[in-house]
């Protein structure tokens, strides 16, 4: 017996799901929903699944086709959540490949690197200590102990008690690092969240040390995927129409209406009757959604929805070079101090199709991003400033011809902004039956990015299966508290 008949629900169980939106989010909920045999309907505007980890197929001037992503992303070890929606698709993972180094680059050839790190706070912090070159022995009695350790106190409650009105940049000045220490250890991590120092949440950021550092048992390494993002979603898709899951794409919702018995969706040419909806859309989307609805929500649910905010733009230009790089150059660098660049990666280090491209040219495929840009900035200029940070960081790169490229700006990433935490929506909303998912969506608990869509989209999923009477999927996460929560005077 599979695993969705065990849990299925009754079939006389007058149940329809609606989940919109096609993300991570969504699909992580739909696959809840569809293991345990919910009669489920998944829209997604985008001609493919995804959102921003999704892809789309391009075509080269030369004919030759490929498949443009968003932007680079990370696979970190205590993504369990993302890792255990893979393992549907691929048991063993074998899509991702571990990345033994992702150095930091900085002016001047200043470098820092995460390789072979203890695994676990504090012995993990004390090795960054010991062998970075920006800070000396002669440096520690200036910084402030004290602040320094609000990033091991982490605690769900009291540190967006104390922290979530203040911002991440008069956080990190209390620090008192010296400038250089805090460029290259602080700058590149706070500003991988896509939010600028001055508009976010010291609190958010605390929690992010915690994630992805202090609290997280896996250590700082992550893995890559090796092959284009539309494969693993492709997977998904077929997986879940295996699983009896209806799958519309291309499909936008263009209204939400409430009735009697749930609700109304309405799309293109048809509308879809629901008891339940997950609403796992962008900020934007949902926002939008919301505003032409009408009351189909309530007002605290409004208030709630309308007070989120995206942050300024981020930009992902990819460059066909007509020669490769130096072959020491690592498939994914962290860069600070050269302009607006924030990362580059080396696509034919990092998978199969670009790989081929570049084994059959000579060239390589360099994707160059910037976070948080000034959206006074228009293409140009982004494009000259973005050039000048890769010449600084490989200079082999001067040389090199630009034979194609690709370039775009979005501006659809949650806002994290000071004193937001207080009214930001949870999975469970004050509308019987609707849920939301998504990474801008509350968490009694650390979590981020990619990890965060799966989680919510796992928990909303949840709400409507135990009501069913099926079980549950397992959530899973780092330690909820720091090496020194509750500890007093922090």
């Amino acid at each position: 017996m599979t695993d969705s008949a065990r849990h299925a629900p009754s079939r006389g169980t007058p149940t329809r799901v609606v989940v919109i939106g096609g993300g991570l989010a969504g699909v992580a909920a739909t696959t809840v929903l569809a293991e345990r045999g919910v009669e489920v309907t998944l829209l997604e505007a985008e001609r493919f699944l995804g959102g921003r980890a999704g892809a789309w197929s391009d075509r080269l001037a030369d004919g030759t086709s490929f498949h443009m992503e968003r932007g680079f992303h990370a696979f970190f070890r205590q993504y369990y959540g993302l890792r255990a929606l893979i393992r549907r698709v691929d048991p063993e993972l074998s899509l991702l490949a571990p990345m033994d180094d992702y150095p930091l680059l900085g002016p001047d050839g200043r470098k820092e690197s995460f390789t072979n790190l203890p695994r676990r706070a504090p012995f993990n912090v004390l090795e960054i200590v010991r062998r970075t070159p920006t800070l000396k022995m002669r440096d520690l009695p200036h910084v402030s102990g004290l602040h320094a350790a609000a990033m091991m106190a982490f605690d769900p409650e009291r540190t967006y008690a104390r922290w979530d009105r203040v911002t991440a940049k008069e956080y990190l000045d209390l620090l008192r690092f010296p400038a250089e220490a805090r460029q290259m250890l602080f700058d590149v991590f706070a500003h991988s969240f896509f939010n600028p120092e001055e508009e976010y949440s010291a609190a958010e950021l605390l929690a992010m040390f915690h994630f992805y550092f202090l609290g997280n048992p896996e250590g700082l390494v992550f893995d890559v995927m090796k092959r284009p993002f539309s494969v693993l979603f492709e997977k998904l898709e077929a997986y879940l129409r295996e699983h009896g899951a209806e799958i519309r794409i291309g499909t936008p919702a263009e209204r939400l209406m409430a009735t009697p018995n749930g609700f109304r969706v309405q799309t293109p040419g048809t509308t879809l009757e629901a008891s339940h909806v997950v609403l796992a859309l962008s900020v934007p989307a949902l926002k939008e959604l919301c505003r032409v609805s009408g009351d189909a929500l309530d007002p605290i649910l409004r208030a709630r929805i309308d007070a989120l905010g995206v942050t300024l733009p981020f930009a992902v230009w990819r460059l066909f070079l007509d020669r490769k790089v130096a072959p020491e150059r690592a498939p994914f660098a962290g860069t600070t101090g050269l302009g607006i660049l924030d990362n580059i990666s080396v696509f034919e280090k990092l998978e199969d199709e670009s790989r081929g491209w570049s084994e059959r040219t000579g060239g390589s495929i360099v994707e160059l991003h910037a976070y948080a840009v000034d959206p006074t900035w228009d293409e140009e200029r982004i494009k000259e400033d973005l050039l000048r940070g890769m010449h600084a960081a490989y200079p082999e790169t001067k040389d090199a011809r630009i034979v194609e490229d690709r370039f775009l700006v979005r501006r659809d990433c949650p806002a994290f902004r000071p004193g937001d935490q207080s009214v930001r929506p949870t999975v469970e909303t004050t509308k019987r039956n609707l849920y939301l998912a998504g990474d801008f969506v509350k968490l009694p608990f650390a979590s981020a990015l990619m990890e965060r869509a799966v989680t919510t989209g796992f928990m909303a999923a949840n709400r409507i299966v135990v009501g069913l009477g099926a079980k549950p999927v397992d959530i899973r996460s780092v330690p909820a508290r720091g090496l020194l929560a509750g500890a007093p005077g922090i």
